[in-house]
């Protein structure tokens, strides 16, 4: 017997069934879930949104992934790397203009010399803004004692995106080799956890060669590995990688930006007290993509804080809104867009995920 969407909504646990059924709903089922996903935030994280002021510090990266604009054979990327005084003078933005956290991201590199700086980095942040601001760190992956010592040093949320819990189609988007092992990064996402840090993952939706089964077992994988938050948006192509080829696989943009919704609202359902960001790339296919990602479920955004010339050479994929923008210009408009969904800014708080607090609360 099949259910109905307002059947299935009201049990307490989905199975991996219903998931299936509720992405593939029509119109109509889908406001159902987006209005169920809308209540579970109002009453397990509140209608609140956080800031996490966002530093794209360099877009060099060791890495190959075979979706992403910045893979280090795409010898069309505009390489930089941006100077700890113009990183630092980014965060002093985010920390007078009252947001509650920054976000360090980078193209992956593993390095003595890369480490210290990062270490180095998160101290002048602590002491620049008095210990007041949270800070997440995306730096890939590295040796436990690295995430250790950035831990040690003022770090304490932690994004690494699996991309794929499928490992057949994560290495139908990554290399396979050393560089890029699926096993790898589960240790990764352990040792981050064991480290004491808020740890987050996520997935692209709407891929070449993804189904509705592998979509609803990377929320179930989402859930069994008890993150604490998570970032996941739509797959976006971009022409100088290899995945581009598979283009014509792809269902329209509308449609990925639409199950993208549909993923967050239902893993907000799954999992009702974590941190869920409205992803950046929602942006680049809707003009207000993320606040209808906040509308659903997210409680997270991350106004771009990178200075102005350098945010056109992040392109991990194609139509990156918002880069002719400064963070000034970033600011305001956030706060407009915000007032639209009918949430408050959390300003001047971290927003750490009360899902943390609840994991770690069982383990002591």
């Amino acid at each position: 017997m099949n259910m109905t969407v307002d059947e299935i909504l009201k049990q307490q646990i989905l199975s991996r069934e219903d998931v299936i059924a509720l992405l593939q709903t029509d119109k109509e089922g889908r406001n159902k879930v987006f209005t169920h996903a809308a209540k579970i935030k109002a009453d397990y994280v509140g209608k609140k949104v956080y800031y996490r002021g966002l530093v794209e510090m360099s877009n060099i990266c060791s890495k190959n992934c075979y979706y992403c604009g910045i893979r280090l054979d795409n010898t069309n990327a505009e390489r930089y790397d941006i100077s700890d005084k113009e990183i630092l003078d980014a965060v002093k933005f985010a920390y007078e203009s009252n947001y509650g956290s920054v976000v360090l991201q980078a193209g992956e590199i593993s390095s003595p010399k890369f480490t210290k700086r990062i270490s180095k980095l998160l101290k002048q942040i602590k002491e620049l803004s008095n210990n007041e601001l949270g800070i997440t760190i995306s730096l890939g992956e590295q040796p436990e004692e690295v995430y250790r010592e950035w831990f040690e040093a003022g770090a304490h949320r932690y994004l690494l995106r699996i991309e794929s819990s499928n490992p057949d189609l994560y290495y139908k988007l990554h290399p396979k080799n050393q560089k890029h092992d699926f096993e790898t990064r589960l240790d990764c996402l352990r040792s981050l956890q064991k480290v004491g840090y808020q740890t987050g993952t996520g997935v692209m939706i709407g891929l070449p060669f993804q189904t509705y089964e592998d979509l609803a077992n990377d929320l179930f994988f989402m859930r069994d590995f008890d993150i604490d938050m998570c970032g996941m948006g739509p797959y976006i192509e971009h022409k100088d990688t290899p995945l581009y080829e598979y283009s014509d696989l792809l269902m329209p943009i509308e449609d990925r930006f639409t199950l993208t919704l549909k993923m967050v609202s239902l893993l907000r359902i799954i999992m009702k007290d974590i941190n869920i960001a409205a992803a950046t790339a929602l942006q680049a296919i809707d003009p207000i993509g993320r606040e209808k990602a906040i509308k659903v479920g997210a409680n997270i955004i991350m106004p771009n804080v990178t200075p102005g010339m350098y945010r056109d050479s992040y392109k991990l994929y194609e139509n990156k809104p918002c880069t002719d923008e400064e963070a000034a210009d970033c600011t305001n408009c956030m706060e407009m867009r915000i007032g639209i969904t009918g949430d408050d800014i959390g300003y001047g708080e971290w927003g750490d995920s009360k899902h943390f607090a609840k994991r770690t609360q069982h383990q002591s």
